[in-house]
């Protein structure tokens, strides 16, 4: 991290951290999308017109704010305009529905609703009204405005909880996130660190902003000071005009996005699908050794990958100048002031500035702590002598057959390698016998896959005979999240439970 970099990370606040920004570089583009572009000086000055109708309509400091908007210029606008109020924010993925929203509003008591009216066909105004959502205004297209000198002073300290993220719900209710201003800056913060980049770069937002990785993302650009493309509906090949028009040097998200860009690639091998990109970079989900050397190989790009969560927006991440061996199979190392601890049984915990105050639930918050105050993650993992963390699944990963442990992760990795895997996952099924049997479900791709294939394919691997899969699913697509684009292993239990 450069010293101006370094020295804009000790912000106390976001908005802090903004206004120190827009001083040092107020013409320089901060958000790009499609033909329009906001630079430092005109997000702050945008927010605090913003901030003042806000405070017109009623927003205070401490007051909830729920909004659910897309991935737009103006949604970071509001955003930064409810910072500089000092308000409590509760971001909402716009993907989200009646029964995800409406139990948002009610845990958050959001006091104010902003929605983006019809946004891809769906009513979201309806849906507010629908839910009684209280405060509800559309914020697309217009934003409340008004004069900045009737506003009281910016928020001083960054310390007091100010965001209300949320966990993706999958068969329980989503958990309520909480952060400050510094947690968010903290985990901004690490992802800069790590990624050596300069203000020639040009980032990218192909993920919901309202997505912890919003924040996380735009902290990297505020210390920096460097631009990101924005992309309120990101799909390939599409999406690949803007990259190449803004000459992004820095793209990603997660491990699908990574399959996307190598999917495109494929088409024309050889041809840059993005002149001007250098890097890879994301998170989220995990990523198999064989994508790491397939980027590297095929869009002559390096790839970084990290490891963060809601609760914790980044804890680890590669750094280009780490070693081939360590990009493939470690998610990276910790910054400076991040505390990892691999308990007893393997389950990694977490203690720094970068994790989370806890749940809005005070008994989730019980749960989730030691009594050291250390953030039980629920992954598992180990950690090299290099200071490189390996995870190696997550504790309802595990797959107990017959008393033995089999790891969902080691089986994915491996398949990953397969010429017709296109994507996998390993799934414990109930079992009468066995306890739970191993079941590989694959998106197939070229030569159709039988059980056979695949377990001959993981014996001459070397992977130990009890842990080969007893049932394969071949399908068109895993279900996954609208967010990073997650698989989601509980669907594929419900499905092949019967």
């Amino acid at each position: 991290m450069n010293d101006t970099a370094h020295e804009l990370s000790s912000s106390r606040t976001l908005w802090d951290l903004l206004a120190r920004r827009a001083d040092l570089t107020p013409d320089r583009p901060v958000l790009l999308q499609e033909e329009r572009a906001l630079t430092f000086g005109a997000l702050r000055a945008s927010a605090e017109r913003v901030a003042a109708g806000l405070y017109d309509l009623g927003v205070r400091p401490g007051t909830v704010v729920a909004w659910q908007l897309p991935t737009r210029l103006e949604t970071a606008v509001l955003s930064f305009a409810l910072a500089r109020l000092g308000a409590v924010q509760s971001p909402v993925i716009p993907f989200y529905r009646d029964r995800e929203v409406g139990f948002a509003l009610r845990e958050s008591k959001a006091e104010f609703f902003a929605v983006p009216g019809v946004w891809r066909g769906f009513d979201h105004t309806e849906m507010a009204r629908r839910l009684g959502a209280k405060g509800v205004f559309e914020a697309y297209d217009d934003l409340p405005e008004g004069d900045p000198a009737g506003l009281p002073a910016p928020p001083a300290e960054g310390t007091s909880v100010r965001w209300i993220y949320w966990t993706s719900g999958t068969t329980s209710d989503p958990k309520g996130v909480l952060h400050t201003d510094r947690s968010l800056i903290a985990g901004g913060s690490c992802l800069a660190h790590a990624l050596r980049l300069s203000g020639d770069d040009v980032g990218s937002m192909a993920f919901p902003y309202a997505h912890i990785a919003g924040p996380d993302y735009t902290v990297m650009l505020l210390l920096y000071g460097f631009p990101a493309v924005m992309f309120e509906h990101f799909a390939l090949p599409d999406a690949l005009a803007e990259y190449r028009r803004h000459g992004v040097t820095v793209a990603g998200g997660s491990t699908a996005f990574y399959s996307m860009f190598l999917a495109e690639q494929r088409k024309r091998p050889g041809v840059p699908v993005i002149p001007s990109l250098r890097l890879l970079a994301g998170g989220g989900a995990p990523k198999p050794p064989e994508v790491y050397h397939a980027v590297v190989r095929e869009l002559g790009v390096q790839l970084t990958h990290g490891y963060g969560m809601t609760e914790v927006p980044m804890i680890t991440m590669g750094a280009p100048d780490d070693t081939p061996e360590n990009l493939a199979t470690t998610e990276g190392r910790p910054p400076e002031g991040m505390e990892i601890r691999v308990a007893a049984g393997g389950e990694v915990r977490l203690r720094g500035e970068a994790v989370c105050q806890g749940y809005l639930d005070p008994a989730q918050t019980a749960e989730a702590f030691d009594a050291d105050g250390f953030l039980r993650t629920g992954d598992l993992g180990r950690m090299t002598d290099s200071g490189h963390l390996v995870l190696t699944g997550r504790l309802k990963d595990v797959i107990i057959r017959k008393g033995e442990n089999v790891s969902a992760k080691e089986i994915e990795d491996l398949l990953a390698a397969h010429p017709s895997v296109g994507d996998v996952a390993v799934i414990g099924l109930p079992d009468a016998e066995r306890g739970e049997l191993v079941c590989a479900v694959v998106e197939g791709v070229g030569e159709p896959l039988t059980l056979a294939a695949v377990t001959s394919y993981l014996r001459a691997a070397g992977l130990s005979v009890h842990k080969l899969p007893e049932r394969l699913e071949v399908v068109d697509a895993l279900p996954r999240n609208e967010t990073l684009r997650k698989v989601l292993k509980y669907k594929l239990r419900e499905r092949y439970s019967g």
